[in-house]
């Protein structure tokens, strides 16, 4: 859910661009040099990213001066394509740990490291569904985002408390 100490982060970058390569290749859409620039850079943490910070990295990257429009018609296609995440509450985006599949999303959101546990509860899906459907509401998406600490932070507030 969150990344251990240890974490091979080149390797689960790797792997990502790998299943959006792939997903791409199945459905026929194109992951163009900007849009895999885009996902490679909102997987270059676990905290949630927004456009702007996208932006400056990529001029630090040396993409010549990436128009804001171009980031946003980048995120838009990631996530149509269910490869990103929107982290409502922080506008910003988090690569999908299970990219392509239509899923329900639960977001542990850590409020001092930010960074993001994606969870797919199939239990709680269902009990949104059909809080929904009794209120004879059809539901779309469910996207739940909870706000606490990680287990790190919270064993580094233990150690300073």
């Amino acid at each position: 859910m969150f990344p251990q100490p240890g974490h091979d982060h080149a390797s689960c970058i790797a792997s990502a661009l790998r299943t959006a390569e792939a997903l791409c290749r199945r459905r026929g859409a194109r992951l163009t040099a900007q849009r895999r620039e885009v996902l490679e850079l909102v997987w270059s943490g676990h905290a949630p990213i927004g456009a702007y910070a996208l932006l400056e990295r990529m001029r630090e990257a040396g993409t010549r001066r990436p128009a804001p429009m171009t980031v946003y018609r980048a995120l838009e296609f990631l996530q149509a394509h269910g490869l990103i995440h929107r982290i409502a509450s922080l506008n910003a985006y988090v690569g999908c740990i299970a990219p392509g599949s239509g899923h329900g999303s639960q977001f542990l959101i850590c409020r001092s490291c930010h960074a993001v546990g994606e969870v797919h509860d199939e239990a709680l899906d269902a009990a949104l569904e059909q809080v929904a459907a009794d209120g004879g509401f059809r539901l779309d998406e469910t996207r739940v985002e909870l706000e606490g600490l990680c287990q790190r932070c919270q064993a580094r507030d233990d150690a300073h408390g």
